[in-house]
């Protein structure tokens, strides 16, 4: 009896030693492909090659949606949706500026939904703890005169919390 060898998945050097040899139209067909196969492949190559005019809406509209959700419509809190909308935007373009704005977004959806429906659970808090802390290390690599907006956003967002715990909102 013999064994069947495991087929072995290719590796990203493997692929790419066949994708060296594709012509300009096989390459083509190939970005055409990808593009199609799904919705974040389509937004991966709209933020990367800047052709939508607003590149964050989409995703601001991701983190709206799942940190701060309309709860009385059925829709439900999705941190890691959240999460990896900013991550997909991360990885498509190198934007510290962008990244900036959608973590610093992140947070205000986040003291909002509070603002809107009380108090949450601690996992959700962490959550926003995490994010602000990403928010401000993204802000302080950003130009100074570039922090100004971001810094006074961050700084109001944890002075709501401070006064939502305080209870004075």
């Amino acid at each position: 009896m013999t064994r069947k060898k495991k087929q072995q998945k290719s590796s990203w050097q493997d692929i790419e030693k066949i994708i060296g040899q594709f012509d300009k139209k096989q390459f083509t067909d190939l970005l055409r492909d990808l593009y199609q196969l799904s919705s974040d492949n389509k937004d991966f190559f709209s933020t990367r090659f800047s052709t939508g005019e607003d590149l964050l809406s989409k995703y601001k509209e991701t983190i709206q949606k799942s940190v701060h959700p309309y709860l009385e419509d059925g829709e439900l809190l999705d941190i890691q949706k959240a999460n990896d909308a900013i991550n997909r935007y991360s990885k498509a373009v190198d934007n510290p500026m962008g990244e900036a704005e959608l973590r610093v977004y992140y947070v205000e959806c986040g003291n909002n939904f509070t603002l809107s429906y009380g108090d949450i659970d601690e996992d959700f808090y962490d959550s926003m703890i995490e994010m602000y802390e990403y928010a401000t290390e993204t802000v302080l690599e950003l130009l100074p005169k570039k922090q100004d907006e971001y810094r006074n956003r961050l700084k109001k967002n944890y002075e709501i919390c401070i006064r939502y715990w305080l209870g004075i909102l």
